[in-house]
């Protein structure tokens, strides 16, 4: 038993409680902005309410169970630990978060009337499906290649996220750049880190693996494999490198979803607006129905 293993564990599980009540703040916000928001706008929001909600407890579910598929390892014993169940979450989950990115981009496109942002709202969700293909190789034949191509692939659809949003940059209202600015750095900040550091630990992985002359699965013994008991361990020297990407990916990643419910947020009703109370007499361009 790991002090550093079980500290982290304990912060995971914690994190997945802070990640659902701020997901509930984000769904009771959204219901007190509903009467001042353009139905079609109010439309789009609730798509990303429950996008995020998909991926907010897909997160909630790995942090609080984690698993390293390739070494076939767990933290908890029980069937729901098992990298089948761990892997098939998470390839919703995913595809629900990079669904976001795609409506985020099909929105912004529309306010601004960017045609680049349009093909990239069209092009994120094939690319994260091929993505979620390329780690299901990896988890079945226990070749880190896999993961290679799939984390590349992810960097390459943060790279469209935020070019698509700066490249608009002179078209957006004042009252959007903040959150642009903010989410476009997210992004940048998401690839650089895919880039220097995750990347390159994926294809040492596999490097390593290429120069021991290891023996991969096939796909029909990475089914029955996947299937069997997992080792439950708690060893500092099995779960390390797994510190760091899953800490971020539960916490800023689950954050950035959970904010995409809201942003970029279109001009509406004041924050403090009574709870229930429908505004009237708003323009066009402050309920956010002027440029759509």
């Amino acid at each position: 038993m790991s002090a550093p293993v079980i500290l982290w564990s304990s912060g995971l599980s914690a994190l997945a409680g802070l990640n659902l009540l701020l997901w509930a703040r984000a769904a009771a916000r959204l219901k007190w902005l509903s009467s001042t928001l353009p139905d079609e706008i109010l439309r789009t929001r609730h798509l990303q309410l429950w996008l995020s909600a998909g991926y907010v407890l897909g997160c909630a579910f790995r942090s609080v169970i984690p698993v390293y598929d390739i070494p076939r390892i767990a933290l908890i014993d029980s069937p729901l630990a098992s990298v089948l169940v761990g892997r098939s979450v998470a390839t919703l989950a995913e595809l629900c978060f990079v669904a976001q990115w795609a409506v985020t981009l099909r929105e912004a496109s529309r306010m601004t009337g960017s045609v680049f942002g349009r093909v990239s709202s069209a092009l994120v969700l094939p690319m994260i499906f091929t993505a979620e293909l390329c780690s299901w190789y990896s988890v079945l034949t226990t070749s880190n290649l896999g993961h290679v191509f799939e984390e590349s692939l992810w960097a390459l659809s943060a790279t469209l996220m935020a070019a698509s949003l700066l490249a608009a940059w002179p078209r957006w209202q004042p009252s959007h750049r903040l959150p642009v600015a903010l989410l476009s750095a997210m992004a940048i900040g998401y690839v650089l880190y895919m880039v220097l550091a995750d990347i390159p630990m994926y294809a040492g992985r596999w490097l390593a693996s290429e120069a021991s002359a290891a023996q991969y699965l096939t796909f029909t013994e990475g089914l029955r494999d996947i299937a069997r008991p997992h080792l439950v361990t708690y060893a500092h020297a099995m779960w390390r490198h797994e510190f760091v990407w899953m800490s971020l990916y539960f916490s800023v990643g689950v954050w950035s979803s959970i904010a995409l419910i809201h942003s970029p947020l279109p001009e509406s009703a004041p924050a403090t607006a009574p709870r229930g109370v429908k505004l009237a007499g708003l323009t066009a361009a402050q309920t956010g129905s002027g440029r759509v």
